[in-house]
């Protein structure tokens, strides 16, 4: 199949700090400088907000790629807001603010320089080693207990994770990028992140354990999720790259799902059955094992200023 180019569309949205009101995310604002993610994950819960801007789910989400370079000025201005209360923000509450193009584009830089600038506390997902760029400033902003980082790692083999996750860092590249995190002395947790029944759940001891040994301070998890169309794109995933387990795996989301691929509404995050309470109880008996007495420090919310207000003292 010919190769389809990539395409970056630029948006100036009128703010870009979003009030979260999901129940599944611990957090109550998040920003992404980016919509739509090169990485390709056929998994991914953000595939549907593609449809928002007028793409579809599927290649567009992977070859259309949004980007908002206005982001970091807004984010100033957010800060500037005499309403403003300062509140951890999740840096990639959707697409990965650490994708290729930012190795170019530097948005998500520039909105970190912003943070430690007002000394505002940030949290950061991602599933690529670009962050190690950036260690300079998230080292800074650690010093002040202003960030906390979080690695997704689905799998601990390379072969799995890049048929999963076609164009994401290598597990190796990965486990490299937490220890230097972990080595500058910033806190990174790791999100296992999906689960998905029957195809990485049996390596959920390993990978706690291996990330535990590498420094990690938390662990979390979340079962896959196929919402809106993406089951259709996972089912015809599935059926094609694992035809023997296809229907096994299916069979196992459904039943997390009280029968259906996806479970819409406040229950959404309800797990039920046999294997969403043997996800959870490995998952415990892991934790309890390698994590024990570690987790996230609190983040400092009382260090915010606002330098030109600052000045307007003297």
């Amino acid at each position: 199949s010919l190769e389809q180019k990539t395409k970056f569309i630029v948006v100036h949205p009128k703010s870009i700090v979003n009030k979260v009101n999901s129940p599944d995310v611990g957090m109550a604002w998040s920003m992404n400088p980016y919509q739509g993610c090169e990485h390709g994950c056929v998994y991914c819960y953000a595939r549907e907000s593609h449809q928002y801007w007028g793409y579809g789910a599927g290649l567009d989400f992977e070859r259309k790629i949004i980007y908002k370079p206005e982001a970091p000025k807004l984010l100033e201005k957010q800060f500037n807001h005499k309403n403003w209360v300062v509140s951890p923000i999740m840096l990639s509450g959707n697409t990965d603010c650490y994708q290729p193009i930012e190795r170019e584009l530097k948005i998500t830089r520039e909105l970190l320089k912003v943070c430690l600038k007002y000394k505002h506390p940030i949290s950061i997902l991602t599933k690529n080693a670009l962050i190690q760029r950036d260690i300079d400033v998230l080292a800074e902003l650690a010093k002040l207990n202003l960030v906390h980082a979080s690695l997704s790692i689905t799998s601990l083999s390379n072969k799995l994770r890049s048929v999963l996750e076609p164009r994401t860092a290598s597990v190796e590249k990965k486990l490299e990028t937490l220890a230097l995190l972990t080595a500058n002395n910033i806190p990174t947790g790791v999100m296992v992140a999906p689960i998905i029944p029957g195809l990485n759940s049996h390596e959920i001891p390993k990978i706690v354990k291996k990330v535990a040994e590498m420094g990690a301070l938390s662990v979390g998890y979340t079962t896959v999720r196929l919402n809106g169309e993406i089951a259709e794109i996972f089912e015809d995933w599935i059926t094609t790259a694992f035809p023997n387990k296809a229907k096994k795996v299916l069979n196992q989301i459904k039943e997390l799902n009280g029968g259906n691929l996806y479970s819409k509404g406040k229950n959404r995050m309800k797990l039920h059955g046999e294997t969403a309470i043997m996800i959870k109880n490995m998952f415990r008996i892991a934790r309890q094992k390698h994590l024990k007495d570690v987790g996230f420090p609190d983040y400092d919310l009382t260090a915010f200023c606002r330098p030109n207000q600052q000045l307007k003292l003297f």
